[in-house]
């Protein structure tokens, strides 16, 4: 059953030929599969053991954290999915529909249809890099009390993988940057609740929390680099622009709840791209598609033209509660709007600056 599910998904995405498949019935795809209990994943001598690198499994660790941090999360608004969570299980899959998930060496059937199709490759620098910001949160969550008292737990690891940390005290002691900023998160997601500080400012500050911890896991993923010479030259600059492009809602303080999260990634590209494409015109992807890999393409070149200046010019004028809330809106008309002119933005982000 489950099965047919994850093929008539991928079919769908092959017959429209256009965005991903990121929602189903309002939630990220296959989430009424996943566990809703930590007694649903693989427990052995009282250590709870998920396994990353099946989807389901992974996909779990976001929905038993957003479970365990919402009842902190009334900063974020009265609504029922205002986490900024909600991002990275509507990004995973994206890359499961998309086929950013499957083996990109082709020596194993993981991730395919003809295959295990629950599988993550361990080649895959998608599902690696998504690795550090589901892996080493769930671990601090779980040391943090979030999943109840002393709860140890230990991620299963496929044979031959010894780059990745599997417990607290091992991502501790390999990253101890990632980890040290999720714990600052969930502690300060604890203490909020008896700030005395107005919702505005306690919601900002905890997505200025939540932001470092995220920007610091993907920092660490770096590890995962030498997988993207299994990718076309266009994949490979995607990639590079998809992470550069966090820089900007990180500094933000993007609320990326289901709603807002949902609007940001079904544009994405549905497929992994290949020698020759060249967005806007890549044929077989729709107009949004095209039009969100152009934008990612010209931020990143403006970035690389002024040394990465404009990241850093990004980052200083996103100087208060008020300048953050005008740099989302900023994010969203470039981000969701056709053909949004650089020039324009150049002008506003510049106007921004020296406002701060």
């Amino acid at each position: 059953m489950l099965h047919q599910t994850v093929l008539s998904l991928l079919a769908c995405v092959v017959s429209l030929s256009s965005s991903a498949v990121i929602l189903d019935n309002g939630m990220p795809i296959l989430w009424a599969q996943t566990a809703s209990q930590l007694t649903e994943l693989p427990i052995q001598n009282d250590v709870l053991m998920p396994n990353p690198w099946n989807f389901l499994h992974r996909m779990s660790l976001y929905r038993l954290l957003i479970a365990a941090t919402d009842p902190l999360m009334g900063p974020m608004g009265t609504g029922a999915n205002e986490s900024p969570f909600w991002g990275l299980p509507l990004q995973l899959g994206w890359m499961l529909t998309s086929g950013r998930l499957v083996d990109p060496t082709g020596t194993t059937a993981c991730g395919m249809e003809t295959g295990d199709t629950m599988c993550i490759s361990t080649e895959s620098w998608w599902g690696c890099g998504n690795y550090f910001v589901s892996v080493l949160p769930f671990l601090s969550a779980a040391h943090n009390g979030f999943m109840g008292e002393g709860v140890p737990v230990q991620m299963q690891v496929p044979e031959g993988v010894t780059d990745l940390c599997t417990t607290y005290a091992d991502c501790s002691a390999l990253f101890p940057d990632a980890m040290s900023k999720w714990d600052t998160f969930f502690q300060g997601l604890k203490a909020a609740t008896g700030s005395p500080l107005p919702e505005n400012e306690k919601k900002d500050a905890l997505l200025g929390l939540y932001w470092q911890a995220q920007m610091a896991s993907t920092y660490a993923s770096a590890t995962c680099n030498t997988k993207k010479s299994h990718y076309s030259a266009p994949e490979v600059s995607f990639a590079n622009s998809w992470q550069n492009s966090a820089e900007y809602v990180a500094a933000a303080h993007f609320q990326s709840n289901l709603e807002k999260a949902s609007k940001f990634l079904i544009p994405l590209p549905g497929r992994v791209l290949k020698e020759g494409d060249v967005a806007p015109n890549i044929e077989g992807l729709s107009t949004e598609e095209n039009n969100s890999l152009y934008t990612f393409s010209w931020m990143d070149s403006i970035n690389t033209t002024l040394g990465g200046t404009l990241v850093n010019m990004w980052k200083k004028a996103m100087c208060s509660v008020v300048a953050r809330e005008k740099g989302r809106e900023l994010l969203e008309q470039v981000l969701l709007t056709t053909n949004y002119n650089s020039f324009t933005f150049m002008g506003v982000l510049t106007t921004m600056a020296t406002s701060c």
